[in-house]
């Protein structure tokens, strides 16, 4: 009889060889059938690497790493994974416990032949038809049986060891390979016993004892105190499915918690659960009811799962994921889930009172998270807490909070939190980041402020932080990052994972940072280039646990809304600023050099310095045959200009105090233009004496990459005097709170909207210890002004360093002529730095495949024909940009070093399109007279000022916004235009352009309205008293009304009607006869 594997003979003999081997072994000795399967899986997985050409791990280079490294790489799917992992777990039980089961073994063969298919399918013959696996013979009484199996393990050998030798030759592009192996997984047909044992290793790495082969009721197996089994094969008196028998029932000790039914691949799963599950369910055995927990109507089981062990996928979403059915409500519904519940959480699960829970939720009063002496939480955040307790309430699965950076997500998470474990709403919660910082920043938080008793979230809950890996029952938080878990759920290799109902409840902190990766594209790339690879990862961990999930983002992205669904709260940067929670930036500064305005040029025949990171040299280009231009947005990325830099940094820095309260931020395009940032700022500033610690680079080298080192460099910025000015890259872009920032300096151009705003969040925070009243912006490269029209935060952006492969892949699909020229602009742009780092070797291959060519008379050539004709060529050659293979990620590309001199040219404040301060004032003057009688608000400003209330000035302050009109900004414009330092707010600005009134500080126009009063009165002591008290409150609002005092302190005192006591019953009218003096400023309609 032939063996199984015949079929790999000629292609891979070494493989066609293990598998007729560890056939041979099965009858006589399974063990080493076991360890020679282990060793076909291996074996696949080094083929793998060597056949397309990928060096395996750098560090730690083992069976397993090079799994997760194929799988990184999309050529491993998860059923493919399942049989590799299974037959690697085999393996490594029968080498170190003399694991030798013949069932187990039986079974492993046949999963060893499916896969082997699909590796001819992928890596060899893509046409191969597949025969039926047959259960080989028994051979192991032959006289000469010993020989054979001697002389194959020889062969194997010498085979192995030609494999390791062999000189890769790859055939097909990466593409084309993802393309088959997906297909050919698809087409995999796997058996109920294999699906079975698949299902069998799932279920073990979230916590059941389970073992089809020996685990079964027919082998006398039944449930055991403090076991959770799956028992195989129960007998129920159901007539339908096979004889009665489910294929696994669940006990958790000796209690009946739910029925599994396994299906063959391809199979639709839901009527499984419609006729088999249920059936099952309902027809438990009278000698079992001792097992049983309840009854449910005529259901004695209350948990019901049907699988065929395909990973779940939306688009065959009946025909694969595990679905789930809770029949103790009738109205409940089946759904498809990720993966296993686990014992704990079927209890969990089983004894949790969802009804119950939502009215001690909506019972459960606010007042605490009030408290001033904890956590003291504003009424936006409250009502934050509200709108996502209600969306809970009405049974939604996810939420999204839209919060403006610095208004204080992480206290609002932690007042969440609170109640929702308080009222037992959620057993568990996951607090999910994107980088440890924001971990380490919540932890902190958790373990600061005081809840109830005096007592932190810390002390009152267990919680488990970003070092603890593993959680136990009595883990009620978990900080965790979004990397941490995709190691844990998606790269897993090891024996246990996490269940999907670990969490009941996931808090997802910034979820806009899904998207927001190293990658980015430009518009024709969108055609081209696979999207989902910016959110898939993120997404699928957070779509694997059964939970509810709850996000919060200052700048909700599309994916954001897809994932989560519609903002159910939203609180903006405008109205935390109008509302005084935040602070405004001023009209950023524009800086022009002769460099940024006319660009760096160089003319046809020169030659430029060019410095190759990898290397560290510096060489001159050959003469260029065209003209070279680098405009502002390459600065620092693909030419290193120093003199721009220095000329920008000196005129930035007369407006700076290294050792002064207020800190500065600059953001910089890498490591190296930080480095250079950092030091031309020392350099200008050592005649001054500053502490050489006051300036210093925050990015993720800093310390040699130590991840403790990078926390340290980031707390230092944030809680000592020095660093004062920061230089990152990314690091700080989100995130990180650090209320001292009064200065942000743009040096790089970002075209994400998105991640703009996230760094303009970093100089939001109030900070009144310092005095802070706004933050500068300095825009030497033009980011603000680029990005100002773009009313849509568009998820990609364009990325320089797209790979050939991605290039020439565009090509193909590009529609117009101007498109594909363009396309072809970028292959020759990137063809022309390629050639100057080739080595003798790599340009005898280039000229080689292109027919005699080296790459100058190949570029010359292709500019020569016209864009079809061109796209033909490179198409026609695409064999010789693979052999480029000039991946997408290492931003270690070569960079032109200028030594172009520049000069300043202007510094200006930008008010929009180039306005001047005097054309913004008097913007504001004719749009003040053109709506004085159609908005309201406007009008009683003017007219009626008395009246006017909070949501009036609010709605009005936002409408002003909305036409580009801040207090900020208008303050600046005076001072420039009229050379006066005034600090007047909105009202006082309306009132001087509507009606004439003399433009007055805020504070004043307080200070004169309060003397006036106190002449007018009598006041006692206590009455003087408040009398300041009501003076410091208007210094920091602009409305006074019976409402003032029902807020903050003034309600903590005892409210208006203790304070009106204090005023002999007269505090109406102080207050209007204030409110007069308030506004008694010159104005003809006064």
């Amino acid at each position: 009889m032939k063996s199984n594997f015949e079929f790999l003979n000629k292609t891979f003999p070494v493989l066609a060889n293990l598998g007729s081997t560890a056939e041979s072994y099965l009858y006589s000795d399974a063990n080493s059938s076991l360890i020679k399967l282990g060793l076909f899986g291996e074996t696949i997985v080094n083929l793998m690497l060597k056949l397309d050409q990928m060096e395996p791990p750098e560090y730690d280079n083992t069976h397993a790493n090079r799994i997760k490294l194929l799988k990184k790489e999309g050529l491993i799917s998860q059923n493919i994974d399942d049989i590799i992992y299974s037959l690697r777990i085999a393996r490594n039980k029968a080498v170190h416990s003399g694991y030798d089961s013949f069932e187990d073994c039986v079974i492993l063969l046949e999963m060893g032949h499916n896969l082997a298919i699909w590796f001819m399918q992928t890596y060899g013959d893509w046409q191969y038809a597949p025969a039926e696996f047959v259960l080989p013979e028994d051979n192991s009484q032959q006289a000469d049986f010993e020989a054979l199996l001697k002389e194959k393990e020889e062969l194997i050998a010498v085979l192995t060891e030609k494999v390791l030798k062999q000189k890769p030759s790859k055939t097909l592009s990466s593409k084309e390979r993802l393309k088959r192996a997906a297909s050919a997984s698809e087409m995999m047909k796997l058996s109920e016993k294999e699906t079975r044992y698949l299902i069998d290793a799932q279920l073990r790495k979230v916590g059941w004892e389970v073992d089809t082969v020996n685990l079964r009721y027919s082998k006398g197996t039944r449930p055991q105190k403090g076991k959770n089994i799956a028992i195989a094969e129960w007998p129920t008196n159901s007539s339908v499915g096979d004889h009665g028998y489910a294929d696994y029932v669940l006990f958790i000790g000796l209690k009946l918690v739910g029925i599994i039914e396994a299906k063959r691949m391809f199979l639709d799963i839901p009527s499984v659960l419609d006729y088999q599950c249920k059936d099952y369910a309902k027809n438990i055995k009278d000698e079992h009811a001792e097992y049983m927990i309840d009854s449910w109507g005529e259901y004695k089981a209350p948990l019901l799962f049907a699988t065929n062990g395909r990973k779940y996928l939306k688009q065959l979403e009946t025909k694969s994921g595990i679905w789930f059915l809770d029949v103790r409500k009738p109205a409940n519904i089946p759904k498809a889930q990720q993966g296993w519940m686990s014992p704990d959480g079927i209890l969990e699960l089983l004894e949790k009172d969802i009804e119950a829970a939502n009215a001690s939720l909506e019972e459960l009063p606010y007042d605490l998270l009030r408290d001033k002496d904890g956590l003291n939480l504003r009424e936006y955040q409250i009502d934050a807490i509200e709108a996502a307790e209600k969306a809970i309430i009405e049974g939604k699965q996810t939420a999204l909070l839209s919060m403006a950076t610095g208004t204080g997500k992480t206290r609002t998470v932690l007042g969440m939190i609170y109640r929702f474990l308080k009222t037992g709403r959620f057993k568990r919660i996951l607090f999910l980041v994107d980088r440890s910082a924001l971990g380490e920043q919540a932890q902190d938080v958790f373990k600061e402020v005081k809840l109830e008793d005096l007592m932190t979230l810390d002390e009152i809950y267990n919680i488990k932080n970003l070092e603890d890996r593993m959680i136990d029952k009595e883990t009620k938080i978990q900080v965790a990052t979004v990397q941490s878990l995709v190691k844990r759920i998606l790269d897993n290799q090891d024996e246990t994972m996490p269940s999907i109902i670990d969490y009941d409840l996931i808090v997802i902190d910034e979820a806009h940072r899904g998207y927001i990766l190293d990658k980015e594209m430009d518009e024709d790339e969108i055609l081209y280039r696979n999207q989902d690879d910016y959110i898939s990862k993120y997404r699928a961990v957070i779509e694997y646990f059964d939970s509810v999930k709850i996000a919060l983002t200052a700048t909700p992205a599309l994916h954001t809304s897809e994932i989560f669904g519609k903002p159910v709260y939203n609180y903006t940067y405008r109205e935390a600023v109008v509302e005084g929670y935040l602070v405004d930036h001023d009209a950023p500064h524009t800086i022009v050099t002769k460099l940024s305005k006319e660009g760096i040029n160089y003319e046809k025949g020169e030659t430029v310095a060019i410095y190759d990171p990898v290397t560290g040299e510096i060489m001159n280009s050959d003469e260029l045959e065209d003209e070279l231009k680098f405009d502002v947005e390459k600065f620092n990325r693909q030419v290193i200009t120093e003199s721009f830099n220095r000329t920008v940094l000196i005129e930035i820095s007369k407006e700076l105090d290294p050792e002064g309260e207020g800190k500065t931020l600059i953001y910089a395009v890498d490591d190296s233009h930080a480095d250079l940032i950092v030091k031309i700022l020392k350099e200008i500033f050592e005649p001054y004496g500053v502490d050489n610690d006051a300036i210093m680079k925050i990015t993720g080298s800093v310390g040699g990459g130590n991840k403790k080192k990078v926390l340290e460099a980031v707390k230092r910025f944030k809680n000592e005097k020095y660093p004062n000015i920061a230089v990152t890259v990314d690091l700080l872009t989100t995130g990180i709170d650090v209320p001292e920032i009064t200065t942000l300096v743009f040096m790089r151009r970002v075209k994400s909207r998105i991640l703009f705003e996230q760094m303009m969040g970093r100089a939001t925070r109030l900070c009144p210890e310092i005095g802070k009243t706004h933050f500068e912006i300095y825009d030497p490269i033009g980011v603000y002004e680029s990005l100002q029209p773009v009313n849509t935060m568009k998820p990609v952006v364009a990325n320089p360093s797209t790979s050939f492969e991605d290039l020439l892949t565009g090509l193909e699909v590009l529609p117009t002529e101007k498109q594909i020229k363009n396309q072809i602009d970028m292959i020759i742009a990137k063809l022309q730095r390629k050639k100057r780092s080739m080595n003798e070797k790599t340009m005898a291959h280039f000229i080689d495949l292109s027919g005699g060519q080296d790459p100058t008379e190949f570029i010359g050539k292709i500019k020569g024909m016209s864009a079809e004709d061109a796209k033909e060529h490179i198409i026609k050659n695409k064999k010789l940009f693979d052999m480029l293979k000039e991946g997408t990620n290492d931003p270690r590309r070569a960079v032109v070093i200028s030594d172009k001199e520049d000069e300043l040219l202007s510094h200006t404040r930008g008010y929009g399109e180039g306005k001047k301060p005097e054309d913004y004032l008097e913007e504001f003057k004719t749009f003040i007279t053109n709506n004085f009688n159609k908005i309201v608000a406007l009008n009683i400003v003017c007219t009626r000022p008395k009246e006017l209330t909070r949501d009036s000035l609010k709605s009005l302050k936002l409408e002003l916004d909305r036409h580009m009109f801040t207090e900020q900004q208008l303050n600046t414009a005076w001072k420039e235009v009229k050379n006066q330092d005034i600090a007047a707010d909105i009202i006082s600005f309306i009132r001087q352009q509507a009606i004439g009134s003399t433009l007055l500080s805020h504070e004043e126009r307080i200070k004169n309205a309060v003397d006036r009063l106190k002449k007018n009165h009598d006041f006692n002591k206590m009455e003087l008293g408040w009398i300041e008290r009501i003076e410091k409150n208007l210094l920091l609002e602009s409305i006074l009304d019976q409402a003032t005092f029902e807020t903050g302190s003034f309600k903590t005192a005892g409210g208006y009607n203790k304070i009106n006591k204090i005023f002999k019953n007269q505090l109406d009218d102080i207050i209007q006869e204030l409110n007069e003096y308030l506004y008694d400023d010159g104005g003809s309609v006064a």
